[in-house]
Parts: C-alpha cells; structure tokens; sequence
C-alpha cells in the first residue's frame, strides 16, 4: 500500500470516528449519571439512553463496515438486502427521513454496493432537516446504474464536496470532509463508469453512478 493510499485510509477513519463521537459519547455520559442517581424514574431514563445509544453507534458501525471495509465477504458480488439492511436504521433513526427502496433482489457488483453506500452517506447528510431519500438500482448488459435522490425542506451540500464527487477537486486537497465523496468518485471511474450530479439549484439533489461491470 503506498503512503498515498494509507493517508487517505487514515481520512476516511476520521470520517468514521467523527460519526461515532456522538453516540459513544451519549454512551460514557449515560453511565456517568448512572453512576450517581438513585431514582429509579431517573435510572430508567438513563438506561434508556444507554441502549438507544449503544444501537446507534452498532448501526453506524455495520455501515461504515459494508462502506469502507470488507463486510459482505470476498466475493465479487453482494446481496442489496444487506446495503438496505445497514442503510436503514441510519436513515430513518432521527424519525424525520423516510427511506424509498427501489433496488432489484439480485447480487450486484461489490464495487457498486460501495459506491451506493457512500452515495448514500452523502445524500442523508444533505438532508439537514431530514425528507425522502430515495434509493434506486437498475442492471442492464454490461452495465450498473444508480441513482440517489434526497428530496426536503433544506438541502445542503458543500460545493467542495461536489467538486469531489464529480472528479474536479485537486486531489492534494481531499480531506476527512470530502473523502467518502472523493471515494465514491474513484469507486465509479475504475473501469470507465461515471458520477453526475443535480445542479446547485435544482429543486431535488440527484446523485447518478453509471458503472461498467
């Protein structure tokens, strides 16, 4: 592995850390009230915490697993159902983003299981006050095609972001904000496939992968 690689591993964890920081922390200030409260009301309410933060940090972490790392096997292909299965509970925790799945039940390429995730990871974060996320696959001859579409009340995504995305951010100048897009993007362009993307003030925020396989 060459040092450019090991930065950019190294990028992509502080990605993962940040997203953990929250629940893991919600998990050591829950046991420290714990600690020193003796109403039972008060107990409950702590132990409560501790288990919706518990799975909130499990959920986060069998994401990134499937995303980044080598979840879903060695084989060539992987089943949708476990992306849905690990999309699902990070999209939909908050109570303020439905999930619309439109993926065939059929293996798909590893490659484009991991491009959809990140896309995924993308889009939800755009949806600042959560909306319909929209998730769709389609496999013709030779070919792979994905579409993620956010649709709410507020989206944001960073122009940096989608300079990485599409393939114009000096690569020099990826960081930990914009590495699971610059991810993506490499992902798709292996092999000749492509990443497009909505305009800036487009009423919905459209991500499209089209992948040779």
């Amino acid at each position: 592995m060459s040092e450019t690689e090991i930065d950019f591993a190294s990028l992509l964890c502080a990605r993962l850390c940040h997203d953990l920081l929250s629940p893991v922390g919600a998990i050591n200030n829950g046991l420290e009230l714990l600690a020193d409260e003796h109403d039972p009301e008060m107990r409950q309410r702590c132990m409560d915490l501790l288990a919706e933060s518990a799975k909130a940090a499990a959920d986060k972490l069998k994401f990134f697993r499937l995303a980044f790392g080598a979840a879903g096997g060695f084989g060539a292909e992987v089943d949708p159902i476990e992306a849905k299965l690990v999309i699902e509970p990070m999209v939909t925790s908050s109570g303020r983003t439905v999930l619309e799945w439109a993926v065939p039940a059929q293996m798909m390429p590893k490659r484009a299981v991991k491009i959809l995730l990140n896309l995924v990871l993308l889009a939800n974060d755009a949806l600042v006050r959560g909306g319909t996320l929209s998730v769709g696959a389609e496999a013709r001859s030779g070919e792979q095609e994905i579409v993620i579409r956010a649709s709410g009340p507020k989206i944001i995504m960073d122009s940096a972001i989608r300079q990485a995305l599409t393939g114009q951010l000096d690569p020099a100048a990826v960081d930990s904000r914009t590495a699971v897009a610059w991810a993506a993007h490499m992902l798709a362009v292996q092999g000749g496939g492509i990443l497009q993307l909505a305009e800036p003030d487009a009423e919905y925020l459209v991500i499209g992968a089209l992948i040779c396989v």
